[in-house]
């Protein structure tokens, strides 16, 4: 069996956000296809919604986007009434994905490489 790590869930995928309404939009994307069962495995409705409790969150919705490797998040009431209300300073919620990529995930060592050489170098 090979070895695991517990890493950032932005190493092996990236996101991107937006709003509508009081409605976030969260899409995480697998940067290889190797990572594509990982995000499906460990990016579940209740996760998400654990990381986004602090924001009122109240329902999240998962689409499974398997043509694209992708998993689209609706997350209901996180975004402090909306654009015209919110007193946040990202009312549209453009930078929440950043916030979900921060979820630790467990993957094979394999799958990031050696970490270490890759900061070293760039």
């Amino acid at each position: 069996m090979s070895e695991m790590l517990t890493v950032p869930l932005h190493d092996i995928a990236h996101g991107r956000s937006g709003d509508k309404g009081n409605r976030l939009n969260i899409c995480v994307i697998a940067y290889r296809p190797e990572a594509w069962p990982i995000l499906v495995r460990e990016v579940t409705e209740a996760r998400v919604l654990a990381m986004f409790a602090h924001r009122g969150a109240s329902k999240v919705k998962r689409y499974v986007l398997e043509n694209i490797q992708a998993l689209n998040f609706v997350i209901d009431d996180a975004l402090e009434g909306g654009v015209n209300s919110a007193l946040n300073l990202d009312t549209h919620g453009k930078t929440t994905a950043f916030h979900l990529l921060s979820m630790d995930v467990t993957v094979p060592a394999a799958l990031v490489g050696n970490r270490n050489s890759e900061n070293a170098t760039g």
